[in-house]
Order: C-alpha cells, then sequence, then structure tokens
C-alpha cells in the first residue's frame, strides 16, 4: 500500500489499570512500574518497525487507563507519538478520574492532546464501589478541572447504565450530575456482562428489557433538549465536537492498530496484536491477520453505518464498491424499506428511529 493510502487514524492501547473494573473484559492488567517500562520498550520496537504516516488527522490512546502510568512513564509514551501528532486535528486521551493529576494534565497538554474521555459511569457511590471504581463523583468534578486549567476543555463523559440495582430516578440523578460538568460530548452505553468478568463469574445481571429500554428512550429524549446532538446509537455531541476518531470507525476508515491488545483495519486486512503482554513484549509485532473479501467490507460498511444516525450515502456506498446497496443486498433491502425498518431520505439510508436501539436484529435480516 502505497503511502498516500495509509489510515489517517491510530489508536494505541495502553494495557494496564490501577484496579480491574468488575464489567471490564478488555486487555488489560494490574500496573506495574516494571512491567510497564518493559512494555514501553516494546512499544518503541513496534513504531520503529511499523510504516506509520506523518500526517495522521486522529490518534486515540484508549486501554486500560493511560493515565495508570507514572507522568515520567507518560512523558516518554507522548514523546515515543511526538512525529505523529503534527497534523492531528483530534487527539484523544481515556482517563480513569483518580488517576489525573496536575502534573499529567500539563503533560497531556504539552504533546498536544486536546480531548480526553473520562470514565464517569455513575454518580451512585454504592454502585462505583459494586463496579469495582475507585472515584467518586467529586474526584470526576476534580479531573474536569484540571484538564480545563490545562487548557483541555473538548471534554466527553462516559457513562453506563441498565446496572444491577440501578433505577431510572437514579440514571435521572447521573445524567443531572454529568451535564453540572458541562461536557461537550456524552457516551451512554447498557451495561454488558460478559463470562471473563469479576460480573459475569459472581452471576451478576442487568436489569429486565423493557426497564433498559426505558432507559435508552429517556436518554435519547432529555439529552437532545439539554443540546446534545445524537449522532450514534449511544454518543451525543454538543454540535461540532462530535468524536472525529470514532467517526472513522462508523464511516469504516482504515486505521492503525498499535500495542497488545489492539486491532486495526489495513489494506483489506482486520488485524488483532496479542492480547498478551507477555506474548507482546517478546515479539511487539506478533498478530492475527484476517483477509476482508468484498462481501465482508460491504456488510461490515453497513453494520457500522447504520449506528450512525444519519446512515450511509448509497451513492459513496456504490462508488466504493461499484455495486448499489439495493443488489448487494438484493431483496431484504427492499423489504426492510417497505416495514419501515430502512428509511431512504435523498441520498441517505438510516435506521428507522423506532428500530435504532434493535439494530442487530435490523443487520441479522440483512445478513
Amino acid at each position: 500500500m502505497s503511502r498516500e493510502n495509509k489510515p489517517r487514524a491510530l489508536y494505541l492501547h495502553v494495557p494496564f489499570c490501577r484496579s480491574i473494573c468488575f464489567y471490564c473484559d478488555f486487555t488489560h492488567r494490574v500496573y506495574r512500574g516494571e512491567d510497564a517500562d518493559r512494555w514501553l520498550k516494546a512499544l518503541e520496537k513496534e513504531l520503529s518497525a511499523k510504516e506509520i504516516r506523518r500526517d495522521l488527522t486522529t490518534m486515540y490512546i484508549g486501554g486500560g487507563t493511560p493515565t495508570s502510568l507514572t507522568a515520567a512513564q507518560l512523558e516518554r509514551l507522548l514523546t515515543l507519538l511526538d512525529p505523529y501528532t503534527g497534523s492531528l486535528q483530534e487527539f484523544t486521551v481515556e482517563i480513569n478520574p483518580e488517576t489525573l493529576d496536575e502534573e499529567k494534565a500539563a503533560i497531556l497538554k504539552a504533546h498536544g492532546v486536546n480531548r480526553a474521555s473520562i470514565g464517569f459511569q455513575t454518580a451512585d457511590e454504592k454502585l462505583l464501589k459494586m463496579m469495582g471504581r475507585r472515584h467518586s463523583f467529586k474526584d470526576v468534578g476534580n479531573c474536569v478541572s484540571l484538564l480545563k486549567d490545562a487548557g483541555i476543555g473538548n471534554l466527553s463523559l462516559d457513562l453506563m447504565y441498565s446496572l444491577p440495582e440501578q433505577t431510572m430516578a437514579g440514571l435521572k440523578k447521573d445524567i443531572e450530575a454529568a451535564l453540572s460538568l458541562a461536557p461537550k460530548h456524552l457516551s451512554l452505553y447498557s451495561l454488558i456482562i460478559e463470562d471473563n468478568t469479576v460480573f459475569g463469574k459472581k452471576g451478576y445481571t442487568p436489569l429486565d428489557e423493557e426497564t433498559e429500554a426505558d432507559m435508552y428512550e429517556y436518554i435519547c429524549r432529555v439529552l437532545p433538549e439539554k443540546g446534545y446532538r445524537q449522532y450514534e446509537i449511544s454518543n451525543f455531541a454538543v454540535p461540532g465536537y462530535e468524536s472525529r476518531h470514532n467517526l472513522v470507525y462508523w464511516h469504516y476508515e482504515d486505521f492503525y492498530g498499535i500495542s497488545a491488545g489492539a486491532s486495526g483495519k489495513e489494506d483489506h486486512c482486520r488485524y488483532d496484536n496479542t492480547a498478551s503482554l507477555k506474548e507482546y513484549l517478546q515479539d511487539p509485532l506478533k498478530k492475527e491477520i484476517t483477509p476482508l473479501s468484498k462481501e465482508d467490507e460491504m456488510f461490515e460498511t453497513v453494520m457500522m453505518g447504520l449506528r450512525l444516525k444519519a446512515g450511509i450515502s448509497m451513492s459513496a456506498f456504490q462508488d466504493r464498491y461499484g455495486i448499489s446497496f439495493s443488489e448487494a443486498f438484493s431483496g431484504k433491502a427492499a423489504a426492510l424499506l417497505r416495514k419501515g425498518v430502512l428509511v431512504a431520505e435523498g441520498d441517505m439510508l438510516r435506521c428507522a428511529g423506532d428500530h435504532y436501539h434493535l439494530l442487530n436484529s435490523v443487520l441479522s435480516d440483512l445478513l
């Protein structure tokens, strides 16, 4: 692939946390300084071996918890990335509130970070404890203040709903608390319990489907009233502050995946870097590569694009694949249009509002 056709977005995974949340199934381990130092050395080897373009437009450092690193380690990480940040329009770092201090905030700003995604989750102290979180709502407020004082004002808050024992009244309080911090962006995710988590092993379950649906309906109604436009199933933003990096995924564009536990997509292939830190330290280029057929890519384009409130451009789909959407999915698309599950407006094809939260079943019908 020529350099001009290489991705313009990069995701880097930090596989460390100061503590493990009971619902989390991402690649992570409890932070140890020695492990983090060895990881940084392996990361330097991976970055040196990959041909990464220097004019990236978005970069996202997630985890894990990037700010679980010490200030010196965070400085080293961002210094390794400096060669690729000169043209960034958006540079996001994920933060757990209790792991940020004034020094780390200043380091982030000095290296060009201009957006932060903060793990708020809930303002309910009892639920936070049940989830294994180590912060309070006061910590979230302090984190927001530190970032704004450092000059990073584009802030996103992650919230969770359908938590065990959570009530509708509790969700309303959570949203009020989040809005009091005036974030530019809000991501709200329903709890999914994976087997390989503390919640899964303890037999916890989310709320019933009806209550979860009521919560989602409330979220979708109240946030636009407060000035946050829903642009994706789980994401709301003050207009102009939509996540540019995540739009790369939803528009099915290519992106680099860096570090243990990261995935990427390049040149009609998806790849998954080893999730084992031990294996990554031994070989930071170890990965599993999955070639993508044209049919794979067409379906995944639709799968990601229909997550967007605006939907997908049918002309862009045809330009990309040389076949119309209706031809690619034969009579199935027409049937969904007749049923009102999908809606065509001009060039855009989107999921109808009352079917939006049932996107998985819509995609299953298309498949």
